[in-house]
């Protein structure tokens, strides 16, 4: 979640939020136990000594304070911890690089006896803080090539010929030791989960599904809570492009079968009907659900009352993944209060009541225009929601249609489905407002949410001047989005946005029998798409479709059957035959009546107007996420005072240690 040890007091009540919303447990993320195996630059919870249970316990309380339990995933990462910040050499069960995704230049050394036995001293000692505490669920943790003992079950990184290594009964034996250590240390008072891996989905080259069973099998009834996982994360927490929901379900089939201990499994559940069948058909005891309790930390209880129609329901776009890869804030496309409960004081299904009887016209139904409308009008606040179009739902009406993105639509029906149930909020489609429309209204407030369009002229990241396009067909997304198709066969994608747009237009015309190169300034495809764990899928769909990947390439220029590049590194040439030419670069605000108010401002108070915001892509062109919290912070920001000098959220400040310069200084001169 991108908030960890920086963070507490915003994760304790991000956590709280979730257990006030139904849910049973609630666990933190792996908490770090020591530090031989810390991952930064990703900022998770640590748990290293005695200095870490305040924080810790400020999580617990706040869950315990909403009703549920409290979980804490005791983690030693292993062969997956580089130490940038400790500088503690890594180890595992042999001597290999560590397995972090940054591909750091850093070896791990092999464990030795004394390695182990530290191990389980350091495991046994955290168990004792979560217990101090007082967590309820001690987790030892071994899936996703996170946890340190999952590198020893996997043949590909246990190589060792003595009894941690060979054999299934070997490999798996830190494991059982660790579950036995923690059970002895905080048994007496806390339930004790195992989570494990159950298939690293490369065959018999690592821990595989039938090795995984067996590894239940012989550990059946020794912790109190099986937690089952696919490995890696990337594998874990596939997004909704790449697969349907519950996709884990045929890995996990029959498990529950092997033990009496309750099993919990996750799969990006979002449909209440798929979580109970899972249950009544015996597949799973209990539903784990990180992205789900994300969208919706009120899902259980929506369910428990039979509103299900108000659920949020996930849209595995996976931009929360992103606060992790980018040690930011976790953030979500459907709940925009997510990461801001402490800091701005938001809460995914209150907001306070209006301070005025004023009046708000909100101009433009994308999802910035429905986000603001329906808080405002859950404000009590009459609204007037403007849409030039029929359709509700701005770029969202074209973009659920592309190849992958029909669960993206969530966002829009999700809010169209509130609003519908408001007295307080009127729609009007097909207005096409014009500044006299505007002021001649009568509303207090004007929220512009008119959106964006994409640039035709190459104006981005690697050129921020227009390029010379000649007499070539030029389409950008826009054209591809409302049916405009290339007269010829070859297109070539010029893709200097680098998130999901690019790709997924490459498949969408290779589906329609185009022959189509993606080039890039970047030296993968989508390659921003790395934060939200699908660009390696996205590459391989693309290859398997035929398509030509030419990356560190800029577009100099393009003319009638061709497009000339060059080589962002040397400026070597090069031709590509086009019949056609895809601009997929940079987005225009589509503010001209924004523009036209601001000039109208001596007219504003003969009007009543007092005020004409822009917000979302109108403002500046960002995700989908972005767009739906500017929404968001429209509506809680009206009428209030705001004072730009003052900051807008609030951050945790680190207590300082004593600290003498003088006897640095001192010892420095020596």
């Amino acid at each position: 979640n991108g908030m960890g040890y920086r963070d507490p007091s915003a994760l304790a009540a991000m956590r709280a939020v979730k257990a006030e919303g139904g849910w049973g447990v609630v666990c933190t993320e792996q908490a770090e136990i020591h530090p031989s195996a810390e991952i930064c630059p990703f900022i998770e919870l640590r748990i290293w000594d005695d200095q870490d249970v305040p924080m810790l316990a400020r999580i617990a309380d706040s869950v315990h304070r909403g009703g549920a339990l409290a979980g804490l995933q005791l983690c030693h990462n292993g062969m997956n911890a580089p130490n940038l910040y400790s500088r503690e050499i890594p180890f595992g069960p042999a001597d290999l690089p560590v397995a972090s995704i940054f591909n750091d230049p850093v070896q791990a050394r092999a464990m030795d006896k004394t390695d182990i036995a530290n191990l389980r001293k350091w495991h046994r000692q955290a168990a004792l803080r979560a217990k101090r505490a007082d967590y309820d669920i001690v987790y030892v943790y071994a899936g996703k090539l996170f946890g340190g003992p999952m590198f020893f079950l996997s043949r590909r990184y246990n190589t060792r010929t003595d009894e941690y290594g060979g054999s299934l009964e070997n490999r798996v034996r830190l494991l059982r030791e660790l579950v036995e250590d923690v059970k002895d240390a905080v048994g007496d008072r806390c339930a004790v989960a195992c989570r494990i891996s159950v298939d690293e989905l490369i065959g018999e080259a690592g821990l595989h599904a039938a090795e995984a069973r067996d590894m239940i099998a012989s550990m059946a009834e020794l912790p109190d809570l099986w937690d089952l996982t696919l490995s890696s994360w990337d594998n874990d927490s596939q997004s909704s492009r790449f697969t349907d929901e519950a996709y884990q379900e045929p890995f996990v089939a029959g498990i529950k079968q092997l033990t009496t201990k309750p099993v919990v499994g996750v799969g990006r559940f979002t449909s209440p009907d798929t979580m109970v069948r899972m249950v009544r058909q015996g597949v799973l005891d209990l539903i784990g659900a990180a992205r789900p309790s994300i969208a919706d930390p009120f899902l259980p209880r929506k369910i428990e009352e039979g509103r299900i129609e108000d659920i949020r329901e996930c849209i595995g776009c996976n931009i929360c993944v992103s606060g992790d890869h980018t040690a930011s804030i976790i953030r979500c496309t459907q709940n925009p209060s997510m990461g801001e409960e402490w800091r701005r004081g938001w809460h995914p299904e209150r907001i306070r009541r209006r301070a005025t009887d004023s009046r708000v016209l909100v101009i433009g139904a994308g999802p910035s225009g429905l986000e603001a409308a329906m808080m405002l009008g859950r404000r009590g606040y009459v609204v007037a929601l403007a849409e030039a179009g029929i359709e509700l739902g701005g770029r969202l009406i074209r973009e659920r249609r592309l190849p992958g993105l029909a669960a993206w639509g969530r966002v829009v029906d999700y809010r169209v489905g509130q609003l519908a149930r408001m007295p307080n909020v009127e729609i009007y489609r097909a207005s096409h407002l014009t500044t006299e429309d505007v002021l001649g209204f009568g509303f207090d407030h004007v929220a512009v949410a008119t959106g964006a369009v994409w640039r035709r002229d190459n104006v981005a990241r690697a050129s921020v001047t227009p390029s010379p396009l000649g007499d070539i067909q030029l389409l950008t997304p826009d054209d591809l989005m409302s049916g405009t198709r290339p007269p010829g066969k070859n297109v070539v994608i010029y893709d200097d946005d680098h998130y999901y747009m690019g790709g997924v237009l490459a498949e969408l015309l290779t589906q329609e029998g185009y022959r189509v190169a993606l080039v890039t300034p970047a030296a993968e495809a989508s390659v921003w798409t790395r934060n939200t764990m699908e660009q390696h899928r996205i590459q391989t769909r693309l290859i398997e479709a035929g398509v030509s990947i030419l990356a560190h390439r800029i577009l100099k220029s393009a003319d009638t059957g061709s497009v000339a590049l060059g080589c962002i590194f040397t400026g070597r040439p090069s031709h590509v035959e086009a019949d056609a030419l895809v601009m997929v670069s940079s987005r225009l605000p589509v503010a001209n009546l924004a523009r036209e108010l601001d000039a109208r401002q001596t007219a504003w108070a003969d009007a009543g107007l007092k005020s004409v915001t822009t917000i979302g892509d109108a403002l500046a062109p960002g995700t989908i996420a972005a767009a739906v919290f500017g929404g968001r912070r429209y509506a809680e920001e009206l009428d209030e005072e705001i004072d730009p000098d003052t900051l807008p959220f609030r951050r945790e400040v680190a207590e300082l240690q004593p600290f003498s310069l003088d006897r640095l200084l001192d010892a420095s001169s020596q």
